[in-house]
């Protein structure tokens, strides 16, 4: 993904002309108090906790972020205001205009041990001892460009979140033709082996390429199937999401939807 930036929690002038149009304008002070954080400091806050894993409560101030409890409010209110959906949508039209954008999919999930904070969307691992943890599922296209993510329990069954997932992928112009949000085929390992969802892919005009039960490995979707894999390492080079800390699915899907867009970006600044 090229060279990465020392401090990763800097927002860039780049990557700031495209946030900045996409966030709700901040409704008037009902009392007089301190002056507003800037909402692009506000920003570098909730990026140094992603990138670092930090307790909102032990965000360093002295770096201008602001408090943790302004972040965080940030953070909730960005996400609820649908900022991160819209501005992976503004990415992928870079990309797609790039014809960057492969419509050749696969789809994985790594499990999110929970903290003992966690509550909603958590459940008992059945591949790790029944520790309590949440799933990313994530859909990419040939390249490893994250199309669409999810959230769900440590114990729900992999196969359920494929439908899902497709419906939640934009619809992302092109240089020709009508904008596209279903890809030509679907790559997936033995934990979407149904053949329920073979039928319903095909029914969308998907082809399923799904490794089969019972069968002996090898094959050969590896070759293909390590882009996705790697999207994951990159969406858990993130420390927050290793482990989820949130009480609240939305903020924990907010850090999930913003590290999305990080690794969208990287793509986008590659093609610079």
């Amino acid at each position: 993904m090229g060279k990465r930036e020392s401090r990763p929690w800097i927002v860039s002038d780049e990557l700031w002309s495209l946030v900045e149009p996409l966030l709700p304008q901040p409704g008037p002070k009902l009392v007089e108090g301190r002056p507003r954080v800037p909402d692009r400091q506000a920003l570098c806050g909730i990026l140094f906790v992603l990138h670092t894993g930090i307790q909102w409560e032990y965000l360093p101030q002295e770096l201008g972020f602001g408090s943790g409890m302004t972040c965080w409010r940030r953070l909730a209110a960005w996400n609820e205001a649908g900022v991160w959906d819209e501005l992976h949508l503004v990415l992928l039209k870079k990309l797609r205009g790039g014809e960057e954008v492969g419509m050749v999919a696969g789809g994985d999930r790594l499990l999110a041990r929970a903290g003992r904070s966690a509550r909603p969307k958590s459940g008992p691992s059945p591949v790790d001892r029944a520790r309590p943890g949440s799933k990313h599922h994530v859909l990419t296209d040939g390249q490893g460009i994250p199309l669409a993510v999810s959230l769900t329990g440590g114990n729900r069954n992999d196969v359920t979140q494929l439908l899902p997932l497709l419906d939640k992928v934009p619809a992302v112009a092109g240089v020709v033709g009508r904008p596209r949000h279903r890809p030509d085929a679907l790559l997936a390992d033995r934990g979407y082996d149904h053949d329920k969802y073979r039928r319903l892919l095909w029914a969308r005009g998907i082809r399923p390429v799904i490794a089969e039960r019972g069968q002996p490995h090898g094959s050969g979707l590896g070759i293909f199937r390590y882009v996705v894999e790697r999207t994951i390492a990159w969406l858990h080079g993130f420390r927050r999401l290793r482990i989820r800390w949130e009480r609240r699915d939305d903020i924990h899907e907010a850090f999930l939807g913003l590290a999305t867009c990080l690794i969208t970006h990287r793509h986008v600044q590659r093609l610079c």
